[in-house]
């Protein structure tokens, strides 16, 4: 499964997990459209995402790394722990300069 494929069921998992109904964007987005996302018709723009997880009162990076890593705590700390060392790597580049 692709990450774009997984962000569609990461966001309808976050939503149904915090009881929240597609109405519930309304302030953000149309119930259409969200639906669209869920159903991984339409990609959201990184603006779009954090409106949406504002709604949802999670980080961005919450829903991507349920999109990247499922479920799997052990995956998502994998995943966690390797955008850690890149941060550390690219900031170690800027030092350098």
């Amino acid at each position: 499964m692709t990450a774009k494929n997984s962000l569609a069921a990461a966001l309808k998992t976050v939503r149904k997990a915090r009881g929240l109904s597609q109405e519930a964007f309304s302030d953000v987005s149309s119930r259409t459209y969200l639906s669209s996302l869920e159903r991984n018709l339409k990609s959201p723009t990184l603006n779009k995402l954090a409106e949406l997880c504002e709604v949802m009162e999670i980080h961005p990076l919450t829903l991507l790394t349920l999109a990247y890593a499922g479920e799997s705590t052990h995956q998502a700390d994998q995943l966690l722990a390797q955008v850690r060392q890149e941060m550390e790597a690219i900031q170690h580049l800027l030092d350098a300069k």
